[in-house]
């Protein structure tokens, strides 16, 4: 006997439609660095099926859709270091793949007190669809490029390229550049002693203004810590990476900044830190 079919239950269509982008790229894909770029915030884009969550095109606009100057930022670097890149297409208010699947906030319902109505009372199916056609794809996406460097005998580095709101409640956040990480410190110690060196009057936060010890941090929790390989999030404050020419000046900046730490060979190691 066929199971009966409950008719309150309505097929949910694949989320992504024929013409629109997968759900993450990949650029510079056979860069010669040993590191790995990604970006979890570096599209505001919205599948159409969910006609922009019910938000107007001003909401699409602020930090809530995306990490504004974040992708700029990444192609730059990607350039200056050969390093791949694997950057989503699609807006953290459809799925935030920065986030665990456990995490409430992965679909949010209020995001920095603006109400999202496309993600109200999301049913199961709704889920798991936008879970099938984003999420998954972009851990697969990544995964796929760490599993290349294995294959190759390596253990890369890894970088996560973020960017935050000049303000935030009220609070002028006083940071250029903030430097997020937990136990490994490979990349974030060295990193933060160049910037500081460069005497420039930068002002370098330390798991500021987030912190990687928080679990809101689960690219580089998943992908990064959990293996073993040297890692490190990067936060640029918006209004310095939010036009081509500011994101080459970071981009400059980071470059010159890493280049030393990556060219050590003893950093390509797993290492677990308790």
């Amino acid at each position: 006997m066929q199971p009966v079919k409950d008719p309150s239950e309505t097929p949910i269509p694949p989320l992504l439609g024929a013409d629109e982008p997968p759900a993450c790229e990949i650029i510079n894909e056979t860069g010669q660095a040993s590191l790995l770029l990604v970006c979890d915030h570096a599209s505001n884009r919205i599948p159409a099926a969910l006609d922009n969550l019910g938000l107007g095109a001003d909401a699409l606009e602020q930090h809530i859709a995306y990490d504004i100057g974040a992708r700029k930022l990444t192609c730059h670097l990607s350039q200056h270091l050969d390093a791949p890149a694997v950057l989503a297409c699609y807006s953290r208010l459809v799925v935030d793949l920065n986030r665990s699947l456990e995490d409430p906030s992965v679909m949010p319902e209020v995001s920095d007190e603006t109400v999202v109505p496309g993600n109200q009372g999301l049913s199961a199916a709704q889920r798991a669809a936008r879970v099938r056609g984003l999420y998954t794809p972009y851990r697969k996406a990544i995964d796929g490029m760490l599993h290349g460097f294995r294959e190759r005998g390596l253990a890369p580095a890894f970088v996560a390229i973020h960017s935050f709101t000049p303000e935030m409640a009220g609070f002028a956040r006083p940071w250029h550049i903030g430097i997020l990480w937990d136990k490994d410190p490979r990349i974030p110690v060295p990193l933060m002693e160049h910037l500081r060196a460069r005497a420039e009057g930068f002002n370098i936060g330390d798991n500021e203004p987030y912190s990687g010890k928080h679990p809101a941090d689960y690219t580089i929790d998943h992908h990064a810590e959990a293996s073993g390989i040297p890692h490190v999030s990067i936060e640029i404050r918006q209004d310095l990476v939010d036009t081509e020419e500011g994101a080459e000046v970071w981009a400059t900046i980071l470059h010159e900044a890493l280049a030393e730490i990556l060219a050590d060979p003893d950093l390509y190691q797993v290492w677990q830190y308790i």
